[in-house]
């Protein structure tokens, strides 16, 4: 166990399985607390090369993170999206570092040439974790009793299934659904997926390798996934897979982070938060974990300003806790609470607001910038459709109020038109006498 840098404790639990059909086991994870570092890792290339794959790819990736524990530090002293940044980078860079050598060592003897392995790699520090992931491996976090998957497989099924090609009745019969489209040490350098995500007391996360993806249905996680506690879960989970057939390697790492009472619900509160906007509110838990990675948290007192009305501005507020007023021309105009929203068209276009935000009570936002969001939308191009389409739909939803406002204001128009025409008719001229 690992107590972190602000008193977030880490305790790791791991296993792995030759399985019931293999002879070997390719398979091989990492789990190292004092370094905040887990990583498991799924060989392939047949004469013991998926072994030294696996294995060498675990080595070089420890090497890289222990030579760089200052980045990590860094990450849990400021949790700040630069901080993020940066230690994103460096899982990006450890693995791509692993990538090349283990092409190295397959390009030098020809036994080993065309060997290469999975990797899911996850630093912990201090409320934050970091993702690596290439490959089929997986990993997913449990929080309240939910579960939820953090990394996509790069296989050929789940390419057809983006693009529409198969069903997922097909993907689960495909004869393909096995072969994988990014591995570390096919070639000299690989496409690393990231992810920065949040981290709280009593979240879980599980890495395992192939041979338990392919045993456990997505619908069925929650209640395989917290059946057992953290330390008793890697072993249950491998028999549960030998149980079911055991075709392939197994191996799982559990990773339990346990801080104090006041840590528990502050990264699902940004959660519930994001997904109360129209915006974000249909991204996947791993897509709105990326947007609030980009995203600053900032707190303000009672009375302090948030915005002025004709300042420019490029960012849209979301209250995680406290309560804001907005005051256009010196009025109140509305006063927004937790999981409320503001500025979201600064997020369209950079203009002048429209109207003041102060803080009525201690509070604290979430802060996510036009600029960041634009690197995010080009780097993860599903998250980027779905976003312009709500987009879209509030556009249209606005505009749709804004014509029904119009309408009824010429009807109360024409309604005083006519009542003043109506008006002038009944005046007699001086000296006019009634019927």
């Amino acid at each position: 166990m690992r107590v972190g840098w602000d008193s977030m404790k880490v305790a790791s639990f791991g296993a792995t399985d030759v399985g019931r059909r293999r002879k070997d086991n390719e398979d091989a994870f990492l789990a190292d607390d004092e370094l905040g570092l887990y990583a498991v890792c799924d060989g392939m290339g047949g004469h013991a090369a998926g072994e030294v794959a696996a294995a060498r790819t675990l080595e070089v990736i420890r090497e890289h993170v222990a030579a760089h524990a200052d980045v990590v530090a860094a990450l849990a002293a400021d949790p700040s999206p630069k901080s993020g940044a940066a230690a994103v980078q460096l899982v990006e860079a450890a693995i791509q570092r692993a990538c090349a050598e283990v092409y190295r060592l397959a390009q030098a003897d020809a036994s080993k040439r065309g060997m290469g392995t999975t990797c899911v790699a996850l630093i912990v520090s201090g409320e934050k974790g970091v993702i690596g992931h290439v490959g089929d491996s997986r990993i997913y976090l449990v929080r309240g009793g939910q579960v939820h998957r953090l990394t996509e497989d790069h296989t050929l099924v789940q390419a057809q299934l983006k693009q529409g090609v198969i069903t997922r009745e097909q993907a689960e019969t495909s004869p393909y659904r096995n072969v994988i489209t990014r591995a570390v040490g096919i070639q000299e350098s690989v496409h690393v997926d990231t992810l920065l995500t949040d981290v709280q007391a009593d979240d879980v996360f599980i890495l395992c390798s192939d041979g338990l993806c392919g045993y456990v249905d997505d619908e069925e996680t929650s209640a395989v996934f917290t059946a057992a506690p953290a330390s008793m879960l890697p072993r249950s989970l491998i028999d549960l897979a030998n149980e079911r057939g055991g075709r392939d390697n197994i191996t799982v790492i559990t990773v339990h982070a346990q801080g104090a009472a006041g840590q528990v619900g502050e990264a699902e509160a940004r959660i519930d938060a994001l997904r109360r906007i129209p915006l974000f509110m249909h991204l996947s838990y791993k897509e709105q974990m990326a947007a609030l990675a980009i995203a600053n948290s900032r707190s303000f007192e009672a009375g302090e300003p948030i915005l002025n009305e004709g300042e420019p501005g490029a960012q849209l507020f979301v209250v995680v806790k406290g309560k804001v007023a907005v005051e256009a021309g010196g009025t109140r105009i509305a006063e927004i609470g937790r999981g409320g929203h503001f500025g979201e068209m600064g997020l369209i276009e950079p203009a002048s607001r429209s109207a003041s935000v102060r803080a009525l009570e201690p509070t604290r936002c979430i802060e996510l910038g036009r600029t960041e969001l634009m690197a995010l939308m080009r780097k993860e191009p599903v998250l980027a459709v779905k976003l312009l389409w709500s987009l879209v739909q509030a556009l249209s939803e606005r505009l749709r109020s804004t014509s029904a406002e119009l309408s009824g204001a010429r009807q109360e128009l024409s309604r005083g038109a006519e009542g003043g025409a109506d008006e002038k008719k009944s005046v007699r001229p001086f000296g006019e006498t009634g019927p």
